[in-house]
């Protein structure tokens, strides 16, 4: 055969044989073709389903591990039982969230910083000789009245520092102490106070309280209540109805523009009062609102006044610091005639003004002190101008 033909023939073979081998390779190629794409475009994955929200919030630190075993068998482990003073429970700073059962052996309970948010019946049935219980910094809600009314024993309660949004109802009627400052408190409930004749201190300063939660019966049944703070909230008006008993009262920090002219008049005992931060006026005050028998301490720092007003010639502490005054005329609100020393018989010289500290500071005043206020008040040991 010539080398022409042969050759043409043997390219004819080739032609066909790489035919055969393309169609037979053809399905392998698409194959590894489509595995390649299917690498590179993964089908989407269902959304995995997230774990469960931890039942307690995360940013609350975990309780603190139990203690050694007490020598008393009913001492629950999350608290202290000091072996020599068995009426005592220390359960204060250890990250609780509950309140453990209390022994009935128990008379002074200490739950203080915490993070407590009722305080259920259980924990509390068999304690019904405590005296003294404090859960401040907590994050009380609410107390159901089941709890309170059967501790008949108890004189101080605290609970400053919780969520509370109105006085508890219920209050054992035996206390002395409450304390129930920097809470939420917007609701002062209908005879709450009637049944506490012994309660002597009554604390609910940084609270919500306004002129509207006040009336003449609200403190109805506090004959015996010394001490009244209701500084930190937003009254504008004195609140009625104090009791008549009362020596301290703080009403710092409120909106107050005026004072009604007998209304100091009606508690005797009042020697200590406190107004700073208030918005009162000469206008606001009556002449002689401040002459008070008992009077020791007055504060009226921070408001808006232009004048000294007239003083009680027993008050021994003034304060009038950081209000608009320009001058000060000693002999308009000296509160007895200016004579000398000599001119007073012995046996009254328990008449002679007993003011012994004025502060007069962050006003208009300008120095020297005026001769005249010196000369009234002999018994001056301090005056900050």
């Amino acid at each position: 055969m010539a080398p022409g033909r042969r050759r043409g023939r043997c390219t004819q073979v080739n032609t066909w044989t790489m035919k055969v081998a393309f169609r037979l390779l053809l399905p392998l190629i698409l194959l590894l073709i489509f595995e390649v794409n299917g690498q590179r475009k993964k089908p989407p994955r269902k959304p995995t389903r997230r774990p469960p929200e931890p039942v307690e919030p995360t940013e609350l630190p975990p309780p603190l591990p139990p203690g050694p075993p007490s020598v008393f068998p009913d001492c629950p482990r999350e608290c202290f039982c000091p072996p020599d003073f068995p009426s005592a429970l220390y359960c204060d700073s250890r990250n609780l969230r509950k309140v453990p059962i209390i022994p009935s052996r128990i008379h002074y309970l200490y739950l203080q910083n915490n993070f407590i948010e009722d305080l259920p019946e259980e924990s509390f049935k068999n304690a019904t000789e405590l005296k003294w219980v404090n859960l401040d910094n907590n994050r009380i809600k609410k107390v159901d009245k089941r709890v309170l009314e059967k501790l008949d024993n108890l004189v101080f309660l605290y609970m400053e520092k919780n969520k509370l949004r109105e006085v508890p109802n219920f209050l054992p009627p035996n206390l002395e102490q409450l304390r129930l400052s920097r809470n939420h408190i917007s609701k002062i409930p209908s005879g709450v106070f009637n049944k506490l004749q012994n309660l002597v201190l009554l604390d609910l300063h940084k609270n919500e309280l306004d002129d509207m939660d006040f009336n003449k019966n609200t403190f109805k049944g506090l004959k015996n209540l010394m001490q009244l703070n209701l500084a930190h909230n937003t009254l504008r008006k004195l609140p009625p109805g104090v009791p008549s008993a009362i020596h301290q009262l703080f009403l710092d920090r409120n909106f107050i523009e005026d004072i009604p002219s007998e209304y100091f008049k009606s508690f005797p005992n009042l020697a200590f009062l406190r107004l700073n931060y208030n918005k009162i006026t000469d206008k606001g005050l009556h002449k002689n609102c401040f002459n008070l028998t008992n009077l020791l301490v007055l504060h009226l720092a921070y408001n808006n006044l232009t004048s000294v007003p007239f003083i009680s010639s027993k008050l021994e502490h003034l304060y009038l610091n950081n209000n608009s005054i320009e001058k000060i005329n000693g002999t308009q609100i000296c509160p007895t005639a200016m004579v000398t020393f000599q001119d007073y018989p012995s046996s009254e010289m328990e008449n002679v003004p007993r003011l012994r500290y004025l502060r007069l500071d962050g006003n208009r005043l300008k120095p020297p002190i005026p001769l005249d206020l010196m000369l009234c008040f002999r018994l001056l040991q301090a005056v900050v101008v």
